[in-house]
């Protein structure tokens, strides 16, 4: 062999070694493939090592290296391949990464790699495969099954009263494979099982039956010769005849499986019947209910937990409430399990997706907990393991999300959008009973506001509202829906469903629809506006300010009306001054509603404002009385800073765009203009300090819950002490959990 010009003796052999795999690499590895969803053939693509199943990482991995796994998984061809854990996160080791395969190899152990369970990966980049459907002559349709490719499972509702339930959460287990439901046997069924088939539906728990009831009832209709259930006794229907679960499982798809039976012509369910399950909603979700706390809820004010910017219910940012102060959690070691622990814990099922890198936006504030560990059984995330996330260096960039399992609520039945120029537009059309029958109907678009159009667009499953319309007239609604059914609606912005909301007894639109009817205009992603409370503490401090300084903040009504009856320029003003730097947290740029050609030119300061009022500017009494008062317009809205990473996009000079990049901040100084409040009337005293962000709504927001600032002030005529600020979310005194906002809902279920 010659030697490259240049190549030391050393490196040749590392090259050597990293190209030939060893002989105890070349050792037959087992294949399958995991996710909870896709047909046959499809998922993410895991390895048997040394007793433990790992996945591949999607660092180097082709098409070539998808051919050879199909192949060894029995299929005649790959069809293509996935990356970034598109079918679910795996656990256990990262046995593959840089895998190289030629696409002739027998194994997936033959390619080229790094070596076994050397890989700087997180399973956020599990590989996986796309197989075609024909399998290889002589191939054991058992090669892939180890459960995996379970599709959906269903609750087939058998009572009457379970039948009329909404959601259905109790009946005969069925599962989905291939596209077919199939029956599932009873045999040897546990709790640990009904567990996971009740997370898989969005129930956070399982319920105790009575079999014995059902058990009697399945023997009367087998006696009966017309008796469907007797039919398929007969065909032994039976597909999935034995189940282990061990209870902490995300998706029945991880649990040991049995779908054929133990032998040729053996009944699958011998002496068995269908197994039934029933399940315990949250009481969100509990249809005319809504009375009595959930079991969860003592155990959730130990370490309560929320989550934030997800564009449907049930996924967000991690948040929990841990030392007095909401905070995010790191990623590392993030996985199903532990976000199944936060899903249930909100009351919904386990966890379809465990997020990681800010999948969901950056936090603002500490991040509590770093390596999370969790069995699957804690109640509460408080009750898993983990480190304070000071010690273990983690960024608001490694911000962990979930996204949960939900109940099947039939809710978007109601509610459809007709006239826009595409799905996520038009005026709301609503079906509600009218003299006893089911109509559809326009929405009076009288008070209509972003929260109600919020929840128009959440029930659609279209995300948030970025408008709300109370004239439609370029939109023409359907022909069946021209009466309006319902008018004065309210909406605390957090329902599920527009029947949730307040609204009138009888119709009263006096504009009488039409034109004036309501709509909606949606977006799957929005910005989420917060102030650094920590930066106005900081900062606060007093100014006399001379009042032949102050004639272009007078002009723009900063001072306080006592400043109107003074001997102009003679005199000063007592100015409370503090700095605002404010975050996007959202997932989509923060941008004025009006475009340029409609921003206001005021001549005594020459700019342009983008948003005439930005901020309000507060201080209350201690029994919320205002005694002084500012605002801010919005005169220069752009990125004063991006975290590392991302670029500066908005600029206010030379008339550029105005707006706040995702995950960047607005600052404004302490030292300009009507950043103050003018406390020169304020007697010496105890106050609070607050500030409020967008405070007209004219920009819609995924949060409006964050967008207030509140500080404990105390002034004593000559200096002012500025402490405990904080958003209004910040802290678990100043805002309501998600499950208990949920729980007050639910007394409005249609």
């Amino acid at each position: 062999m010659v030697m490259p010009i240049g190549t030391s003796p050393i490196l040749l052999v590392l090259l050597l070694c990293w190209v030939a795999p060893s002989g105890q690499d070349l050792a037959p590895v087992q294949l399958r493939l995991g996710g909870p969803r896709g047909p046959a053939g499809e998922g993410r693509l895991e390895v048997l090592y040394q007793g433990r199943w790992g996945t591949v990482c999607d660092d180097g991995f082709d098409f070539h290296a998808a051919t050879v796994a199909c192949r060894q998984l029995g299929y005649t061809a790959a069809i293509t391949w996935t990356h970034s854990a598109t079918y679910g996160q795996g656990e256990g080791p990262i046995w593959l990464d840089n895998v190289r395969c030629g696409g002739n190899e027998g194994s997936l152990a033959e390619c080229v790699h790094n070596g076994w369970g050397i890989s700087d990966c997180h399973h956020g980049e599990d590989a996986g495969v796309v197989c075609s459907g024909q399998r290889l002559p002589g191939s054991s349709p058992q090669a892939t099954t180890s459960g995996l490719s379970l599709e959906e499972v269903r609750l087939k509702p058998i009572l009457a009263r379970a039948k009329l339930s909404m959601p259905v959460t109790e009946g005969a287990v069925e599962v989905k494979h291939n596209g077919r439901w199939r029956q599932v046997c009873d045999a040897n069924w546990t709790r640990n099982n009904s567990r996971v088939v009740c997370g898989m539906l969005g129930f956070p728990r399982e319920r105790q039956i009575n079999t014995s009831f059902y058990r009697k009832l399945w023997n009367r209709k087998l006696k009966d010769s017309n008796s469907s259930l007797k039919t398929l006794s007969q065909k032994n229907s039976f597909w999935v005849h034995r189940v282990q679960c061990k209870g902490s499982e995300p998706h029945l798809a991880r649990c040991p499986i049995q779908v054929a039976p133990p032998a040729p012509r053996q009944h699958a369910c011998p002496h068995g019947m269908h197994t039934i399950v029933s399940c315990l909603p949250s009481p969100a979700f509990q249809k005319g209910t809504g009375k009595g706390k959930s079991k969860t809820a003592p155990h959730a004010q130990v370490l309560p937990v929320r989550l934030r910017a997800g564009t449907h219910p049930g996924e967000g940012r991690v948040e929990v409430l841990r030392h007095g102060q909401w905070g995010t959690v790191c990623d590392k070691q993030w996985d199903l399990t532990a976000a199944s622990v936060v899903c249930r814990q909100l009351g919904y099922g386990t966890a379809k997706q465990a997020l990681v890198g800010a999948q969901m936006g950056q936090g603002l504030g500490p991040i509590h907990m770093s390596n999370v560990q969790c069995t699957g059984h804690e109640r509460t995330l408080g009750e898993c393991r983990f480190q304070d996330a000071e010690r273990s260096g983690c960024q608001h960039k490694a911000d962990a999300a979930v996204r949960c399992h939900m109940p099947h609520m039939d809710f978007k039945s109601q509610v459809r959008l007709a006239g826009g120029r595409n799905p996520e537009e038009g005026v709301v059309e609503v079906l509600v009973p009218v003299q006893g029958r089911l109509q559809w109907g326009a929405v009076c678009g009288a008070q209509w506001g972003l929260n109600e159009a919020m929840v128009v667009c959440r029930q659609l499953g279209l995300g948030f509202a970025s408008h709300a319309l109370q004239e439609t007239w370029y939109w023409a609604g359907s022909p069946d829906a021209t009466q309006v059914v319902m008018s004065g609606v309210r909406c605390a912005g957090t329902e599920l469903a527009l029947q949730q909301c307040q609204r009138h007894g009888p119709v009263h639109c006096p504009s009488g629809g039409g034109r004036f009817s309501a709509g909606v205009t949606c977006t799957a992603h929005a910005p989420d506006l917060v102030m650094n409370a920590q930066l106005v503490q900081e900062t606060a401090y007093l100014e006399d300010r001379p009042l032949g300084l102050l004639y272009c903040a007078h002009e723009e009504r900063c001072l306080s009306r006592s400043a109107d009856q003074m001997q102009w320029p003679y005199g000063f003003r007592r100015l409370l001054r503090f700095s605002s730097q404010i975050h996007n947290l959202g997932r989509a740029d923060f941008r004025p509603r009006m475009g340029r050609h409609a921003w206001t030119w005021h001549q005594c300061h020459r700019h342009f404002h983008s948003i005439e009022v930005f901020t309000h500017y507060d201080l209350l009494t201690l029994n919320g009385s205002k005694v002084a008062e500012g605002h801010k317009a919005s005169f220069c809205l752009e990125d004063t800073n991006c975290p590392e990473g991302l670029q500066r996009r908005f600029a206010c000079a030379n008339f550029g765009e105005q707006g706040v990049s995702v995950g960047c901040w607005d600052t404004y100084r302490h030292d300009i203009d009507c950043q103050w409040i003018d406390i020169t009337d304020v007697p010496p005293g105890s106050y609070t300090f607050q500030v409020v962000v967008n405070p007209k709504h004219e920009v819609a927001e995924s949060d409006f819950s964050n967008n207030v600032m509140r500080c404990q002030c105390k002034y004593d005529g000559q200096r002012v002490w500025m402490h405990s600020c904080h958003t209004s979310d910040a802290y678990g005194a100043d805002v309501v959990s998600d499950l208990e906002r949920r729980e007050r809902l639910a007394s409005n279920l249609v």
